[in-house]
């Protein structure tokens, strides 16, 4: 996003020059449900991003402006309380987690705002949180590292919005590269970066414009009936922890143990981790084929085993498969609406999308939205 617009909106309201940062939102290529399952995922942050134009106050007053909102709220960074404004929450979750944890921001004055599109998955809390903590590690000088921002964005969101998510997001907002892929290791947070550079390709996200009201009930359904399976399965191994631990030939040993549903999310996960880890060797040898490869499969999976997708995810899934343009494609995030990822060839984007949404619109009544992007870096200072 251009960056002018946030900096003049700044200059207007407070009359002086800020810092700018931005900070992106993120997509995951591979690698679903596995992370509560102390597995790995497979993020990277693209180029939708939130803009910050922050300078501190010269006291303890706090002005945040939302630009895209069209709204601010005023507080005392000294105390203060959950704010009646949903977007507030997650800026001031983030400046409670810093407080908290002893380190000491000023007061100051923010004007933000983006083109991360709400509710699409992408993961704008995320950005607003991290991002907001890096940009007061900036301004204030606050001695923190790279990964406790991290940490703590992801506290903000947990204890102080009250959505338990996982580090993924917050983690990817920082650490992203441009052209890079992040293996994220869920259990011990260490992560590597594996190669992305095809030039040629693009991702293609189609947003279904659903969100199934089973989503929540659902998804710590899945988490129970995987810890379920784990506890059968702990019987033979002490040393399992979770579905991270577990062989395939161990689960099909002891098939006869499971309920068939139990066993089904488990063969899923355990065939997601061994998917990734095949992506990302796909990577190395810059076989984006194969990797596409693996990508279909963990629709199928996500469809057939874990049972989270719905039958708009996967008609977008099958019209993406009759194009001989898409690499690979799978729906992204927790299921039951949302998001479809593809990797699509560049210079067939535009026919791409078009066919998409014909097709989904005659199917659904719905018009697609449709985004385009690149794999960039994660969160940064813009020097002006």
């Amino acid at each position: 996003m251009d960056y002018v617009k946030i900096y003049d909106s700044f200059l207007e309201i407070f009359k002086e020059k800020p810092f700018i940062f931005r900070s992106p939102g993120r997509v995951n290529l591979i690698g679903e449900h596995t992370d509560y399952n102390e597995g790995f995922v497979l993020p990277a942050s693209i180029n939708k991003e939130v803009i910050f134009a922050i300078a501190p106050s010269g006291d303890k007053n706090c002005r945040l402006v939302s630009v895209d909102m069209e709204d601010s709220y005023d507080f005392n960074i000294s105390s203060f309380v959950k704010s009646g404004k949903a977007w507030a929450n997650y800026l001031l979750g983030m400046i409670e987690q810093l407080k908290n944890a002893g380190y000491k921001p000023g007061g100051f004055n923010c004007v933000f705002g983006g083109d991360i599109p709400i509710g699409a998955g992408l993961s704008s809390s995320a950005a607003l949180e991290a991002g907001l903590g890096f940009a007061l590690k900036k301004i204030f000088n606050l001695a923190i590292e790279p990964m406790d921002i991290v940490k703590l964005a992801q506290k903000a969101e947990n204890e102080f919005v009250g959505v338990k998510c996982g580090i993924m997001d917050q983690y990817i907002n920082i650490f992203g590269r441009k052209n890079k892929v992040l293996k994220i290791d869920c259990r011990s947070l260490e992560y590597s970066y594996f190669p992305f550079e095809a030039d040629d390709l693009s991702i293609v996200l189609c947003d279904s414009r659903v969100s199934h009201s089973l989503a929540s009930s659902e998804y710590n359904t899945r988490r129970k009936q995987c810890e379920a399976g784990v506890k059968i399965l702990q019987k033979y191994n002490h040393s399992i922890l979770s579905l991270r631990d577990v062989e395939l030939d161990l689960l099909k040993e002891h098939a006869g143990e499971f309920d068939s549903v139990i066993y089904r999310r488990c063969e899923y996960v355990i065939e997601e981790n061994k998917r990734l880890n095949d992506a990302c060797n796909a990577l190395l040898k810059n076989d984006i084929k194969e990797f596409g490869v693996k990508m279909n499969e963990s629709h199928e999976g996500l469809k057939s085993k874990y049972e989270v997708s719905c039958s708009e995810l996967d008609s977008l899934v099958e019209y993406a498969h009759q194009d001989s343009n898409t690499i690979g494609c799978r729906m992204m995030g927790g299921g039951f609406g949302g998001c479809t990822i593809n990797l699509v060839k560049t210079d067939a984007v535009e026919d791409f999308s078009q066919k998409m949404a014909e097709k989904y619109k005659w199917k659904t009544s719905r018009d697609l939205r449709i985004y385009v992007a690149k794999i960039v870096d994660g969160t940064s200072e813009i020097i002006i």
